[in-house]
């Protein structure tokens, strides 16, 4: 950079004001080399000093060597969504560095190994090189340790150039690993060296600054996938079947985890659960449907792709009315498509699932309170209503480390719905499984090893009267599939219900659902300051209710904006409530990314201005 450059980016940056917990960090590494732990603790360490964040980890689907992607996002309004520009790059990956170069704005700041010796010619933002070679060589890291370590470099400099507490940056090491002091102190020590030389060497010329702030006192980080595994144990779990697929892999990492700290029996020490993995998705919802129709609390773990395979299986459940749950958490499809990017694509699949007519009652989790809430609320449901539960979550949400309140306690008892007991037996003189008394659709069951000579049916897959007796009368078929419609629709009234926030007199609306919610958030409040309001209903479970009816009659037009390529909810809209249907607009939209306020923003202003 000459002098005349020089000077005039010295004067850009004095003449703007000091940029306060509003900005984005982009981190490009390599996949493989240990970036993982100085990002989350960066993360962790802004979200410690009271500040909101929220970061995104967009990684290949390989297991070293492909460039990948963190961005911790800095917002002092509470934002979460994913911001399409960034402000502060480190680059860490050679092969990307000049594309990631280019992306920066005017004003941005790039660091970067001063051992590339990369020319600086963009005078319109500010280089920090870092002797990242040479303070590793000063420390005493092993060297089979030191590529790993080598980010906890630019975590130094970041520091020392936001202003970053170094304290919070050694409590989220420490919380990392565990208390191992040996890797603490190891990591610790390169990230105080670093934060020294550039206290030392590099003069502040960028306007970006992180400063104490108290919006997430009481608040804690976890992600999606945690959150719903310790739901699942809260609801009583007791059996979990799976074959590994990113990226719903993790949760059964974290349910292993919480099963072995809360259900071992203080008194012989053994465990009160089973988790197994077995050969593929097939044997996982096979083991799981097995173990609810004995009674068991169970659930299996998937994606696209696996749930795929579980389909025949979803159809016996359905028929036999076997409750389980099947957590998928959502990638983008078709075929094996892209495993570490998200999506919605797979809502229509989870809805109809198996052969001939299917119908599953499907939660959508936004957000990590709600992750947490139907990892019970589904055991829950399973239960009440003996079928499947799907649980629609995303790699977004299962993957990426996201804000949240203290979760609440279940507020009920375990719902174990309509079993009878021998008593009860005795009392009635018998039952008919398949025999709707109360006229909700949803008849009575008891499980193997019920002490009465008439607690005994036979599960059928095949058609069956109301007495579980096999049949291929047609009025024995219309009656019992009658009454899974009864049952489907009482299901309609006990799944969560949506959120809504309607003012009179406002012409459009939004329907959105899981982490796209981020997204319409955002986006609403950007459209306010450009003069359109707009009422947002929030999807949290399927089947719709008549609140959604309700809110799309109220409105001229409602956008409905989704991660896939098709639609999927908008078609569902318009096949539940046909009346309605020219009122509604898709907005789908999907690339493997989460979706962004800017975009949502830029097609509704199109399509309304």
């Amino acid at each position: 950079m000459s002098d005349v450059e020089a000077s005039a980016l010295e004067s850009l940056l004095v003449e703007r004001e000091p940029i306060i917990n509003d900005f984005q960090i982009m981190i490009a590494t390599v996949n493989g080399s240990g970036s993982q732990t100085a990002n989350t603790a960066l993360l962790r360490s802004i979200f410690r000093m009271g500040v909101p964040v929220s970061g995104k980890n967009i990684f290949p689907s390989n297991i070293q060597g492909l460039p990948t992607w963190f961005t911790v996002r800095v917002s002092k309004d509470g934002y979460i969504a994913r911001r399409e520009d960034y402000h502060i790059l480190v680059a860490m990956n050679r092969d990307t560095a000049t594309e990631d170069i280019r992306k920066l704005p005017p004003g941005g700041v790039c660091l970067y190994p001063q051992e590339w010796k990369i020319r600086e010619d963009r005078a319109d933002i500010v280089y920090y090189p870092m002797p990242v070679a040479e303070l590793l060589e000063a420390s005493d890291v092993p060297a089979n340790l030191k590529s790993y370590v080598a980010n906890m470099v630019y975590l130094g400099v970041l520091a020392t150039l936001l202003d970053i507490d170094l304290d919070e940056i050694a409590f989220s090491l420490d919380f990392h690993f565990g208390g191992k002091a040996k890797a603490i102190n190891m990591n610790m020590g390169l990230v105080k060296a670093a934060a020294e030389w550039a206290l030392d060497n590099l003069a502040k010329r960028d306007p970006y600054k992180v400063a104490r702030m108290d919006k997430t006192q009481g608040m804690l980080l976890l992600d999606g996938n945690s959150a719903g595994a310790l739901g699942a144990v809260f609801g009583g779990v007791t059996v979990v079947a799976w074959y590994p697929i990113t990226p719903s892999t993790s949760m059964i990492d974290a349910l292993n985890e919480y099963l072995r700290d809360l259900r071992t029996d203080p008194a012989t020490g053994k465990a009160t659960y089973a988790v197994i993995q077995v050969e593929d998705e097939i044997g996982a919802i096979g083991t799981v449907i097995g173990a609810g129709w004995a009674g068991a609390r169970a659930i299996t773990a998937t994606s696209g792709p696996g749930m795929s395979l579980m389909s025949e299986f979803a159809g016996l459940a359905y028929f036999t009315e076997v409750p389980a749950v099947i957590w998928s958490v959502q990638r983008v499809g078709p075929s094996t498509g892209l495993p570490t990017r998200t999506s919605q694509g797979d809502v229509l699949k989870a809805y109809f699932l198996g052969h001939g007519d299917t119908k599953h009652p499907v939660l959508l989790p936004s957000n990590i309170e709600e992750a947490f809430e139907f990892g019970w609320r589904a055991l829950d449901l399973a239960d009440r209503l003996q079928t499947l539960i799907f649980v629609l979550s995303d790699l977004d949400l299962g993957m990426n480390l996201w804000m949240s309140k203290p979760f609440t306690y279940p507020d009920q008892p375990l719902d174990r719905g309509k079993v009878l007991s021998a008593e009860d037996l005795e009392r009635l003189g018998g039952f008919a499984r398949y025999r709707d008394v109360d006229g909700d659709g949803i008849t009575y069951r008891t499980l193997p090893g019920t002490d009465h000579p008439r607690a005994a049916y036979f599960a059928r897959g095949t058609g069956h009267d109301e007495n579980a007796f096999y049949s291929e009368r047609p009025e024995d078929w219309e009656a019992n599939m009658a009454r899974l419609t009864r049952k489907f629709n009482t299901a309609r009234q006990l799944v969560p219900g949506p959120v809504v926030d309607q003012a009179d007199g406002i012409p459009v609306g939004i329907i959105a659902y899981g982490t796209t919610d981020a997204c319409v958030v955002e986006s609403r409040d950007r459209l306010r300051e450009r003069g359109l309001k707009t009422n947002y209903l929030r999807l949290r479970a399927l089947p719709l209710n008549e609140t959604t009816r309700d809110f799309l009659a109220a409105h001229e037009r409602v956008y409905v904006v989704e991660n896939n390529t098709d639609g999927q909810v908008a078609n569902l809209l318009r096949m539940e409530f046909p009346d309605l249907a020219t009122r509604l607009i898709s907005l789908a939209h999907a690339d493997g990314l989460p979706l962004t306020p800017r975009w949502l923003t830029a097609v509704i202003l199109e399509q309304e201005l």
